[in-house]
């Protein structure tokens, strides 16, 4: 969920006032879900702000076919409440999404879909924040007024798309991927993928499953390591080393 252009403020459209008693968290992603469920826990009330339509839009929208956790369940699950004991060690994205439907069903989590963040400032002569929305629905303002703010947007809320001298020259199709799905149209193609990360790893396998031709351009030197070893998860033994 992103924190909009202060300055994209509009006199004219309708908006109401909202008191709230406790923290307005924005996001209603995975790290927004559990600090709602936090206060949940402690009785403390609270609004959860989310532009999207859904619960952890990144993941239901913006995600490729293929992804799974890439860390065993146990370091990704929510406070208090643990994924299903059938669930796989590396979740699927269908599943995941599931688990995080089950978790603001569980806390009893109803997020305002639907409302954008044009512009929060904290107002230093009453010691409060006024958090000011755009609902999707109607073209209303909503100005909601609290003691705390949480900010849980997420890291890669937005795409970013390096400034490439040549690029809009480019003949061929450029594509974020965040939009890219499956690698089935791609097949038999040459394909760049710019980036050895999580992501950039996962969509070149995807595209050598599909038989595409991938090539991989990376800016640094890359380690590489197995997901396991000796039948413990890398992170796990990385867990272990630390403590």
């Amino acid at each position: 969920m992103r924190m909009c252009n202060p300055t994209d403020k509009d006199d004219s459209l309708p908006r109401r006032c909202v008191w709230v008693n406790g923290p307005v968290i924005v996001g209603a992603g995975p790290s927004g879900l559990a600090v709602a469920a936090g206060l949940k826990l402690q009785a403390v009330p609270f609004v959860i702000l989310e532009r999207a339509d859904c619960i952890a839009s990144l993941w239901q929208k913006r995600t490729y076919n293929r992804l799974k956790l890439h860390l065993p369940k146990q370091f990704c699950q929510l406070p208090n409440f643990p994924f299903p004991d059938h669930y796989p060690e590396y979740p699927t994205m269908k599943q995941f999404i599931e688990y995080l439907e089950m978790y603001a069903k569980n806390f009893n989590i109803s997020p305002q879909f639907n409302e954008c963040v044009e512009e929060a400032r904290y107002d230093e002569t009453c010691g409060l924040w006024r958090v000011r929305t755009s609902v999707s629905a109607g073209g209303s303002e909503v100005e909601y007024i609290c003691r705390w703010l949480v900010v849980a947007t997420g890291e890669n809320a937005e795409r970013l798309v390096p400034d490439i001298e040549g690029l809009k020259e480019f003949g061929g199709e450029v594509i974020h991927a965040c939009d890219y799905k499956c690698g089935e149209s791609f097949r038999g193609k040459k394909v760049v993928v710019v980036g050895c990360g999580n992501s950039g790893m996962e969509v070149s396998l995807d595209l050598c499953n599909h038989e595409a031709k991938p090539s991989m351009v990376v800016r640094s030197s890359v380690h590489v390591l197995p997901r396991e070893i000796f039948g413990k998860s890398s992170f796990e033994l990385a867990m272990l080393m630390l403590k």
